[in-house]
């Protein structure tokens, strides 16, 4: 096994992947995705991150937040609410013991331009994709749902700030806007690694200036150009017995 890097630098937004231990489908029943739903409601209130969309699937999950507060902790404090308690509830209710989650979860950053669009539709596409469904919005534990009927309650989705980000006007807009960019998506959608396995998805200027914003963390990742976007790759390497090396990354499909 090997272990997922995190860089985390506020002010940025970021594309969280999460896999299930050992590639189980722990998260299978419904009542485990719901209650991953409520617990990132809650972690939204308690640490004011602002979710632009999510999924979680039977084995493993993907978030899309935006981390402009003041704690440097903020991502990681959210992180292990949601990830623990689900754990810890599951574990009680089936009498069982031992991880739920595979390691670490990985953190891509996301430049706030056409980028977030095309990480927004790849998260949204994920069960169709997979085979699993036909329309995304027949899987139900989805951001895409809220994105296009915004709920009056308990809402997850910041769609305020993402339609700043998107540039888009009204709800109204923002829905025919979407739905079209989806259907568009999903006729050539496929798994591309470069979304969960980044340190970083962008432009040239927004990849080098994170490069150098994250300094010694990254020496050695290489920018690298795929189709008109560009990417700092994460360095892979073996998995070691050495506690002290925490520099290894955990790839996965997603």
């Amino acid at each position: 096994m090997a272990r997922a890097n995190r860089h985390f630098i506020q002010g940025f937004t970021w594309h969280i992947t999460h896999r299930c231990h050992k590639q189980e489908f722990l998260l299978n029943f419904d009542k485990d995705k719901k209650r991953y739903v409520e617990w990132l409601f809650e972690a939204k209130k308690r640490y004011k991150l602002q979710v632009l969309n999510y999924i979680v699937t039977s084995n493993h999950i993907h978030l899309l937040v935006s981390d402009n507060t003041k704690n440097r902790n903020s991502i990681p404090d959210f992180m292990q609410l949601i990830a623990g308690r689900t754990a810890q509830e599951y574990n009680k209710r089936k009498k069982r013991k031992g991880a739920f989650w595979e390691d670490r979860y990985h953190a891509t950053a996301i430049q706030t331009d056409n980028h977030l669009l095309k990480c927004m539709l790849y998260i949204d596409a994920n069960m169709v994709r997979a085979g699993v469904v036909k329309n995304p919005l027949e899987w139900k534990f989805s951001g895409l749902h809220e994105l296009l009927e915004p709920k009056k309650r308990y809402s997850i989705i910041d769609r305020e700030h993402l339609k700043n980000l998107l540039y888009i006007g009204n709800q109204n807009n923002f829905k025919e806007s979407y739905q079209k960019w989806l259907a568009e998506y999903i006729g050539n959608s496929k798994y591309e690694s470069k979304w969960s396995n980044s340190i970083a998805i962008g432009n040239k200027d927004f990849i080098t200036n994170l490069k150098e914003k994250l300094g010694f963390k990254v020496v050695g990742r290489k920018i690298s150009k795929d189709s008109k976007l560009y990417q700092l790759r994460e360095k892979i390497e073996e998995y070691s017995t050495d506690s002290n090396k925490s520099n290894n990354s955990f790839i996965w499909n997603s």
